[in-house]
């Protein structure tokens, strides 16, 4: 009987081989996942459908069945991603810095594959390819837990990134899945010293802290988002309402979703109305302070818990502040460090949120909506690392990279 850990020592055996790949094959991987998806999406839907049957009959919230569902318009999305991938760079053999030492030595730093890399996640079958398009094009074999919420869907699409490997002349087993054994299966991860290079949480603050606190593998902590919009005194209007909206209601189960709006005191009379308004069009419930309940009816009391809540669904919570030093120090005190946003035409105001603010990604009048690979132009992301060590911010393919230093000599001797 194959165990979790034999899969995961056949994708260190693998990562050998996907190590040396040239950019073609790997490329050529690549167009064959594009081609595949499309192709094979009846039976992607079908396997997708009874995941989200068994997630309504669970009870799952809408906004994480919508994470699950996969349609023939998301297939192709999905496909087009992978293909974007293609005309990437690879980052394998890039020179990070290079010298001469007055030995005649000469050095190189380049970069190398993490090996095997390790993701844990939730009820996001897109993120099985995205995670092993990215694994495959950096050279990197990858161990996926992606929960049993999408454990039908998840084994189809690993299955095809298989095939497509082979038919690259790529080792198949550089992509495997544990989630047949359940929660056992990711804690097989979190223990696979010298099998797995790095594990990647993407999920809830839950899932992310039962790694952090359990791995004996490193891990890149990623995703959690408790993501500020802060509606400075000199705001528009117009860009308060729009950016607003769009960082909570076009997708509210994502990680880059605002959750928290803090607004300048001064601008409430001004901004406050049009921008809850907006939102409840949108079907958001307001989570207010008291300022805010009494300029707005329709708000739930905020309590505590909202300052530090990850909602994932159409709530917000909202407070007013005296001033920018205030939205400062609320930010400090919950924010998890992923993305924050103001919105002002004060310029020194701008630089300040830029400056001061702790996070991955500081935004100046834009929506939060945009951390994102994609958006980034790393055509995908493993993940959004909320960390400071190897990588922080959108993980694209030079961040699932390593180094290592190619010393060439001529006979010298250290004296």
């Amino acid at each position: 009987m194959v165990t979790a850990l034999d899969k995961i020592a056949s994708a260190k055996a693998a990562s050998k081989g996907l190590a040396q790949a040239t950019t073609n094959q790997k490329n050529e991987a690549l167009r064959q996942i594009s081609v595949l998806l499309p192709a094979r999406s009846a039976e992607i839907i079908a396997a997708n459908r009874v995941d989200l049957d068994r997630a309504v009959a669970d009870g799952m919230t809408q906004s994480l069945q919508d994470r699950l569902r996969l349609n023939t318009e998301r297939i192709q999305e999905i496909a087009d991603a992978a293909s974007k991938i293609i005309s990437l760079p690879d980052p394998i053999g890039d020179v990070i810095r290079g010298m001469s030492l007055p030995n005649a030595l000469k050095l190189n730093q380049v970069r190398v594959p993490l090996g095997v890399v390790g993701v844990i996640y939730e009820a996001r079958p897109n993120v099985t390819i995205d995670i092993a398009v990215l694994a495959i094009k950096s050279g990197n074999a990858v161990v996926l837990r992606g929960g049993s919420a999408a454990e039908n869907t998840n084994r189809v699409l690993v299955a095809l990134l298989q095939d497509a490997l082979e038919f690259a002349g790529l080792e198949r087993d550089a992509v495997q899945t544990v989630d047949e054994f359940g929660r056992d299966g990711g804690l097989v991860m979190m223990q696979a010293v010298g099998l797995i290079d790095v594990l990647i949480p993407r999920g809830g603050a839950g899932l992310i802290r039962q790694v952090v606190s359990e791995a004996k593998v490193p891990v890149i902590q990623t995703g959690d988002g408790v993501v500020h919009i802060f509606i400075d005194e000199s705001a528009r209007l117009d860009w308060s309402v729009d950016i607003v909206y769009n960082a909570k209601v076009q997708r509210p189960s994502v990680c880059n979703a605002a959750e928290t709006l803090l607004i300048h005191e001064a601008a409430v009379e001004r901004i406050l109305p049009a921008v809850l308004d907006k939102l409840a069009e949108g079907g958001v419930t307001i989570h207010g302070d008291e300022v805010t309940q009494a300029n707005f009816f329709a708000t739930v009391p905020a309590t505590e818990h909202d300052w530090v809540a990850e909602y994932h669904d159409l709530d917000i919570a909202v407070k007013v502040v005296k001033n920018l030093d205030e939205a400062l120090d609320h930010i400090a005190k919950y924010s998890t460090k992923h993305t924050e946003s103001i919105i002002t035409e004060n310029y020194e105001n701008a630089e300040r949120f830029l400056a001061e603010v702790d996070s991955a990604a500081v935004m100046v009048n834009a929506s939060t909506r945009f951390t994102d690979g994609g958006e980034f132009g790393f055509g995908a992301e493993v993940g959004i690392s909320t960390q400071k060590l190897h990588a922080r911010g959108p993980m694209g393919l030079p961040e699932l990279t390593s180094t290592k230093w190619l010393v060439r000599g001529a006979g010298q001797i250290r004296n």
